[in-house]
């Protein structure tokens, strides 16, 4: 799993955007979502990704290639555009999404899951996120 975001992000924008976009991930994998955790007390937590994900950033051009090569390779993907920081509830971020072709989408965040050559691929002139 792996999250691209635009290196012009504000550090806020950068974790918003980021927390929305692998929420996204685990509906169309359910296997990368592991068992539920518990405390020695037996307190019950809900479960997590059962592997790491990946942050990277770079510049608009990057983003829009990336999102090219996802959709060309077919990966389960979530994108998060500049429109949806104006928007305040989930009905609003999809029409903004919808309303826009895309290959016009304004996009500042993108998430991939896939084997690790496929996503290395997707993310080819990514870097890691500091």
């Amino acid at each position: 799993m792996a999250v691209l975001l635009r290196d012009d992000l504000e550090p806020w924008q950068r974790l918003n955007v980021t927390a929305f976009l692998v929420s996204g991930l685990g509906t169309v994998s359910p296997e990368v979502i592991g068992e539920p955790y518990a405390d020695a007390d037996g307190t019950a937590y809900l479960p997590m990704f059962r592997q790491p994900v990946l942050v990277f950033q770079g510049a608009k051009e990057t983003m829009t290639a990336a999102h090219g090569r996802a959709l060309s390779r077919s990966m389960p993907r979530a994108v998060f555009t500049s429109d949806l920081f104006g928007t305040g509830n989930d009905r609003d971020n999809r029409a903004a999404v919808r309303a826009v072709g895309k290959d016009r989408l304004d996009l500042v965040g993108l998430a991939v899951h896939g084997p690790r050559n496929a996503v290395d691929k997707v993310l080819k002139g990514a870097r890691m996120h500091p």
